[in-house]
């Protein structure tokens, strides 16, 4: 056999993300009818106990199969096989880094930026921070509410840890919402169901930064990132 011969033998190795494994596995209980168009799928509880995964995980997977078209969720009901489902060739594709992947880095590493901020922040940042709260309300009475009052006022709290490091750290998380095609996607979702950053939670914390108390600076941060965790989780029911 000649030497391109033995090399049209090779396929491509693909390393799929997780929620893709997970996503292909529940499809192929789908194509092999042990769930049928119609059924309500196991809960995220018991999907995420089933496989050995995180709950995020069952999450984005969910967000994969649902831009697909293969599965649909219903608010408040659950999520259920989709009458399409078996009738149309689906090939499900890394669509990029899943939201809920991104709020879980962000809270590990936001809440310590706004602690370290806490004693660095000067005043005019501080005021930054209440114009970036009023944009935001303006944003969110447009039908196309975006997020660039949201991602100003966390950047200007990493700004304000005067270590450019951190600062390109927190920006590149920000651009991987945009970046991340299931995160945009999931993000216009959510949005069109009422559910934007919460003023309140961004007041708390101006409020623990002009303090200057770290500590509740951090505390702050960690409850605005797990609020927002929450109600985008309600996407997909009780």
């Amino acid at each position: 056999m000649s030497p391109a011969k033995d090399l049209n033998q090779f396929k491509v190795i693909k390393s799929d993300r997780l929620y893709i494994k997970v996503a292909d596995q529940i499809r192929s209980l789908i194509d092999s009818e042990v769930f049928k168009p119609g059924d309500r799928l196991p809960s995220e509880r018991e999907l995420a106990e089933k496989l050995g995964v995180s709950r995020p995980t069952i999450r984005e997977a969910m967000i994969a199969l649902e831009l697909s078209g293969v599965i649909e969720i219903r608010i408040g009901s659950g999520v259920y096989v989709s009458q399409k489902a078996n009738k149309t060739e689906i090939v499900l594709t890394d669509e990029g880094i899943g939201p809920f992947e991104i709020l879980e880095m962000r809270y590990i590493l936001e809440a310590e930026m706004c602690a370290l901020a806490a004693a660095r922040i000067t005043d005019a940042q501080i005021e930054a921070l209440k114009m970036a709260i009023n944009e935001m309300r303006e944003e969110e009475t447009q039908p196309d509410a975006s997020e660039r009052a949201d991602q100003k006022f966390h950047l200007i709290i990493a700004e304000a840890c005067q270590n450019s490091a951190i600062y390109e750290t927190i920006n590149w998380l920000w651009e991987l919402r945009l970046k991340s095609a299931i995160s945009s996607a999931f993000l216009k979702s959510i949005r069109k169901e009422g559910i934007h950053p919460s003023i309140e939670d961004h007041e708390r914390i101006v409020s623990a930064l002009a303090q200057r108390n770290p500590e509740k600076a951090r505390n702050a941060m960690q409850v605005h990132i797990e609020n927002a965790t929450a109600n985008a989780a309600t996407h997909f029911g009780k």
